[in-house]
C-alpha cells in the first residue's frame, strides 16, 4: 500500500515538474484532483454504428464534487442527456471510476457554450476551482491542465486577444506551446480549464487552429505562426452567478470509494 501511494505521488511530481511553469504563478501541485479526463464508452448499439470508435474522450474540471464543467461539443459528442444517466469514466492521476452523468445545463451565448455535467454521486477527492469574474488582459500568463490522449499534462501559455467576429466572436484566443510543439494542446484536451496565476479558471479550451497540407501523399498538420494564437477557448464568464459562487479548492476528504 505504501509503495503504491509513493508511486502515485512520484508520478504526479514527474508530470508537474516536467512542465515549464513560472515561479510567479501558483504551485502546480494545487491543481491536483481538480481536473480529470472524461470518457464515455459506446454501448453495443453505438459501437455497431461507429465500428472503429470505442467512445469519446475529453477533459473536464470540478465546479463542485458533484459537477464537472467541459466544452459543449464534448458533452454533445458523448451524447449525454439532460434526463438519462449515462456512465462516464472519470480519471485523474490516482485512477479511474465509472459514475452516472447527465447534462445539468448549458451556459453562454457564443458559438461554443459550456456544459455543466451533473454526477450521480460526488467525487470525495475533488478539488473545486475558484472562478475568475474579470476577463483576461492581453499578454497575461495562463496555464492549462489538460488530458490530451488521456494523460495529464500541465503547460503554460498567454492570452492574446478576444475574437471579434464569426464563430470566434467573444472567444478567448491563446498561444500555448511547449518547446517547438504547438500541438501540445490537441485531441482530448477540449474542456480543460485555462487558469490564471492566482489559480482561478478564466476560460475553457474549445479548439485549436490547424491546417492540413498534403505533401508526397502525406497529410501534414500545420499550426499558426509563432506569436499568433493557436488555441480557442470559451471565457468562463459564460457561467452564471450561481456557478460563480462555487467553493474554492476544497481539500480532498478521502478516497472516492471509501
Amino acid at each position: 500500500m505504501h509503495r503504491h501511494t509513493a508511486w502515485r505521488l512520484l508520478f504526479l511530481f514527474i508530470v508537474l515538474a516536467s512542465t515549464r511553469v513560472s515561479a510567479a504563478c501558483i504551485d502546480p501541485a494545487q491543481l491536483a484532483h481538480s481536473t480529470v479526463s472524461i470518457m464515455r464508452y459506446w454501448d453495443d448499439a453505438e459501437r455497431d454504428a461507429h465500428p472503429n470508435v470505442v467512445g469519446i474522450r475529453g477533459t473536464g474540471w470540478f465546479l463542485s464534487p458533484a459537477t464537472i464543467v467541459t466544452a459543449e461539443h464534448v458533452a454533445g459528442a458523448m451524447k449525454l442527456s439532460t434526463e438519462e444517466w449515462r456512465p462516464l469514466e472519470i480519471r485523474d492521476e490516482d485512477g479511474a471510476q465509472l459514475i452516472g452523468a447527465r447534462i445539468q445545463r448549458l451556459a453562454g451565448d457564443a458559438a461554443e457554450k459550456l456544459a455543466v455535467i451533473e454526477l450521480q454521486q460526488p467525487v470525495s477527492t475533488a478539488r473545486s476551482f475558484a472562478i475568475r469574474s474579470k476577463p483576461l488582459v492581453p499578454e497575461e500568463q495562463v496555464m492549462t491542465f489538460a488530458y490530451p490522449a488521456g494523460r495529464p499534462h500541465l503547460v503554460e501559455g498567454r492570452f492574446v486577444r478576444l475574437g471579434d467576429g464569426g464563430k470566434l466572436d467573444s472567444m478567448a484566443l491563446l498561444e500555448i506551446y511547449e518547446g517547438e510543439n504547438r500541438f501540445v494542446i490537441d485531441h482530448g484536451a477540449s474542456g480543460a480549464p485555462v487558469v490564471d496565476c492566482d489559480g482561478r479558471v478564466a476560460a475553457v479550451i474549445s479548439n485549436v487552429f490547424t491546417q492540413t497540407l498534403v505533401w508526397a501523399s502525406r497529410q501534414i498538420r500545420i499550426s499558426t505562426a509563432w506569436g499568433m494564437p493557436n488555441v480557442v477557448s470559451v471565457p468562463v464568464q459564460a457561467l452564471d452567478e450561481a456557478a460563480l459562487a462555487a467553493p474554492t479548492l476544497v481539500p480532498p476528504q478521502g478516497k472516492a470509494d471509501d
